[in-house]
């Protein structure tokens, strides 16, 4: 009897999840995967870009697919469909179902095949209030749905403190909520001191940056939610002599590049490059040129695992408080600095204080600290516990 997973498509931060469930917690898994677009190559809308993840998506467990894009299937989270899906469980007979989320129509699908079935639900979604404005009837109406939906759910997993208080609010009890932590795999990473420093240097001698030379680094989509403008603003208000020793380097892609471009182009100028998308096995390097993240989010942002890459690399950040992993990683003076949604003359001052903690030599060891309990296998922990607790009850 095993776990049966549900999503739309192979996404690069649960696999690892799943390999670890299977090979560390011994918990047979298969995968039920609407599509396969993540693995064949698709254009993502806002990086603007035609991609395929170069990390191994499939190993260390079973999957299946609903439907392929070389036969006409969906490359869009939003287009997958749920056609086979009740057929599939059926065949599986699965002892759980782990559901990863309900805004698409593939997910409430999901959630409806659970239900008919009689499958017991483990549910592990990007779940906050924080991340959208909506109206009051809005959120009553999203109240209501949600709470029947947490209700129908035997475990419900937090990814951390705004997604545990979400939970809360519902009403959802405590004997029902276990910590499974949003996290990245930093195994695709080399993180000892030794290639830090190696790698450091090299990618700084490429950027042509001295060792007294800042590197301020935006990881992510160029989209107006992810506020990248925020950041060149905020730069250009630094005093002259801060001004002069920054590099603002942009990891990613999307509809502002142009925009982006042009304002670093005018007066005041400020030096910044833009590398482009690069894939997983690609980041790492980038993180440990940089000398702060920085993060200026304007909304819907439930988490922001750049926050979770750059703290594994030993690099503070800058974030918005509108970044939902604030209060898990962001530790103010320690880890980074959080600043005022939208301001950038908050902005400024967040970047000017978070330039102290790249002088600390402490900083380094105090980030890769505190990401220390957002991994793979504390992940792959918490399903394990909801899983098993299902098990001995249906025994």
């Amino acid at each position: 009897m095993s776990l049966t997973v549900i999503s739309t498509h192979p996404i690069q931060y649960q696999a690892p999840i799943y390999r670890a469930l299977q090979a560390e917690c011994g918990i047979p898994v298969n995968a039920i995967y609407g599509s396969d677009f993540s693995i064949t190559g698709y254009r993502d809308r806002e990086f603007g870009t035609d991609f395929a993840w170069d990390t191994d998506l499939l190993s260390g467990y079973d999957s299946v697919f609903l439907s392929r894009t070389s036969s006409g299937g969906a490359n869009d989270p939003e287009k997958v469909t749920s056609r086979g899906l009740g057929e599939t469980l059926r065949q599986l007979a699965p002892k759980a179902l782990l559901i990863t989320g309900y805004n698409t129509r593939f997910h409430r699908a999901a959630l409806y095949e659970a239900w008919r079935g009689g499958y017991p639900v483990i549910f592990r979604g990007e779940t906050t209030d924080h991340a959208k404005e909506r109206n009051f009837a809005q959120s009553w109406i999203r109240d209501q749905i949600l709470r029947r939906v947490y209700k129908g759910c035997s475990k419900l997993l937090y990814v951390g403190q705004n997604s545990y208080k979400h939970f809360k609010r519902l009403g959802c009890p405590d004997g029902k909520l276990i910590f499974s932590p949003y996290c990245v795999d930093k195994g695709l990473f080399n993180l000892d001191d030794g290639a830090h420093i190696k790698i450091r240097s090299e990618m700084r001698r490429a950027f042509n940056v001295s060792e007294d030379q800042l590197i301020l680094l935006f990881s992510g989509k160029l989209s107006h939610r992810k506020g990248p403008d925020l950041l060149l603003e905020a730069v250009k208000k630094l005093p002259p002599e801060t001004h002069g020793r920054i590099l603002t380097l942009f990891l990613g892609d999307g509809e502002m590049r142009a925009c982006l471009e042009k304002i670093a182009k005018n007066k005041p100028a400020t030096k910044a490059i833009f590398v482009g998308f690069k894939n997983q096995t690609e980041i790492g390097a980038y993180y440990h040129a940089a000398d702060l993240l920085i993060l200026p989010s304007r909304h819907s942002e439930t988490w922001g695992l750049v926050v979770n890459e750059a703290l594994h690399h030993g690099l503070p950040c800058v974030v918005s408080e509108a970044v939902g992993s604030v209060p898990d990683l962001i530790e103010p003076n320690v880890t980074g600095l959080i600043f005022k949604n939208g301001s950038v003359s908050d902005l400024t001052a967040a970047i000017e204080n978070g330039l102290k903690l790249t002088i600390d030599p402490k900083t380094r060891q105090r980030c890769m600290t505190k990401i220390g309990d957002y991994t793979v296998n504390k992940a792959a922990e918490g399903i394990a516990k909801a899983y098993n607790l299902i098990k001995s009850k249906y025994s």
